[in-house]
């Protein structure tokens, strides 16, 4: 059974907003009381937040399905919709998310970093938002925008201070054991540990973590063993420990050779070149060990690199070794830049820059992009005619009719308004001189126009009564 997961195919849909309504208030004596539609409730975004309690990502490799709740739908007398809740999925300090072409979207390091993997939809206006001097009662509102879905990549890079790195059986995790109070399987079989192992280690006043990083043999960067899979967990360590067999029966292997191996497939996968390293020569309680390892010293530390004896058996020179690793840690941490606050990058746009494109796609069919034009597309309702015109009203004032006729788009071509996915295709009957506003008052209610004169007739008559009651009292004697 699968315990450890550091990769996972995520698909996350964010909540759609809900609808605007289109609503009249109506009371006795008031007919016609204007609009009072509300407006949608915002879709809940996905939203993935750093927790340290959670070190794997095999939740989501069991479900890898993931939707937020939808906004709801306005109501009359002003009433807006509930938004939709927020779905936050826990995921691993150390958690990169990627698109599926691989590139990185967000690096969650730290606890508590949020990234919104899923926007949700905005909801839709209620008529009482759309009325307007011109449109004094829409008889339409808007639709709740669909909110965004996506395939994500989340991958798990290890967040430790120092790597143990080195061939199976080297014995990396029995140092892990008696440096730490982690317990990883330890076995006398090659591969015994098959997940990154990590460890916390206190060395006089200074706290490190120590992780093992199975799997590396000759072409791991390439795929072979386990290598592949785990090499990515030793990118955010600050200092690399070799950790060589000296005891090994192997054919062909000594500590040299192990050494330029491993060093060889660090390279190949890159990024690691800077990082201080120390060799650790393991298994010296044994005879053969020690005497192997006095051989190979002097190379190794005319390569410049400083080399320890230890047993994880007999605990020899282990203590030595926690103390100059905690030192090596302490440099690495001085040595980092300090973390500014999150910076918002502005990107102003150009004053000339109009929010959306037009291009010919073949012979009489034309495309048009842009944020605005597909959004407003994506929440209008094509069933009621006046929400139509609405649209035609805002593209034309958006400008997009005049970047059709430069274009050279003529009455009667194609026109598509979003991607191949789910554009809206209609034929273009270009606007008469005006705008759009020419075809006719688009929104206008034909029962404010019915009912105006009555209500003129009415204050009319009210008048009369009144002018009649006070030319009575001004004439009424009491003493005739």
């Amino acid at each position: 059974m699968t315990t450890f997961v550091d990769r996972v195919e995520l698909h996350v849909v964010a909540g759609n907003g809900g609808h605007g309504c289109a609503s009249v208030h109506r009371e006795k004596f008031k007919p016609l009381g204007g609009p009072d539609g509300g407006d949608g409730g915002r879709g809940g975004n996905v939203v993935l937040v750093v927790d340290r309690d959670v070190t794997t990502l095999l939740e989501y490799h069991h479900r890898p399905h993931r939707k937020a709740t939808n906004g709801k739908p306005g109501a009359g007398g002003h009433r807006t919709g509930a938004d939709g809740e927020d779905l936050v999925l826990p995921v691993p300090d150390g958690t990169v998310v990627l698109d599926r072409r691989g590139e990185v979207l967000a690096d969650l390091v730290g606890e508590g970093t949020v990234f919104v993997a899923g926007q949700g939809g905005r909801g839709g206006l209620g008529n009482a938002a759309l009325a307007s001097p011109r449109r004094k009662a829409p008889g339409f509102a808007l639709l709740g925008e669909p909110g965004e879905e996506r395939d994500i990549v989340l991958e798990l890079k290890t967040v430790a201070d120092v790597a143990l790195v080195g061939y199976p059986s080297a014995g990396k995790s029995s140092l892990i054991s008696v440096l730490s109070a982690a317990k990883p399987k330890i076995a006398d079989y090659p591969f015994t540990t098959l997940v990154p192992n990590l460890g916390v280690v206190t060395a006089g006043t200074t706290v490190y973590t120590i992780a093992d990083v199975p799997g590396l043999i000759p072409g791991a960067s390439e795929g072979k063993g386990l290598g592949l899979e785990f090499l990515r967990h030793v990118e955010r360590c600050s200092v690399l420990v070799h950790v060589l067999d000296c005891a090994t029966l192997e054919p062909g292997r000594d500590p040299l050779t192990d050494l330029d191996v491993i060093e060889a497939e660090l390279a190949k996968y890159g990024g690691l070149e800077g990082r201080p390293r120390l060799v650790v020569l393991n298994k010296t309680d044994i005879p053969e060990g020690q005497d192997l390892a006095d051989i190979v010293r002097p190379d190794l530390e005319a390569r410049g690199l400083r080399v320890f004896d230890v047993s994880a058996v007999s605990r020899k020179g282990l203590n030595d070794l926690s103390y100059v690793l905690a030192a090596q840690v302490s440099a690495a941490r001085a040595a980092k830049p300090v973390e500014e606050s999150t910076r918002v990058v502005i990107r102003p746009k150009a004053v000339d820059e109009t929010g959306f494109t037009v291009t010919a796609e073949g012979e009489n069919f034309f495309r048009v992009r842009g944020e605005k034009p597909e959004r407003w597309v994506r929440q209008t309702d094509f069933t009621n005619d006046e929400a139509v015109g609405y649209l035609a009203d805002r593209l034309n004032r958006l400008g997009v009719e005049d970047e059709l006729v430069r274009a050279g788009a003529r009455e009667g071509d194609g026109v598509a308004i979003g991607s191949d996915d789910d554009a809206v295709v209609f034929d273009w009957e270009p606007s008469v001189s005006g705008g759009a506003e020419m075809l006719g008052r688009r929104g206008e209610d034909h029962r404010m126009s019915a009912i105006r004169p009555a209500v003129a007739r009415r204050r009319e008559r009210d008048a009369r009564r009144k002018d009649a009651a006070q030319r009575e009292f001004e004439e009424f004697d009491p003493f005739d």
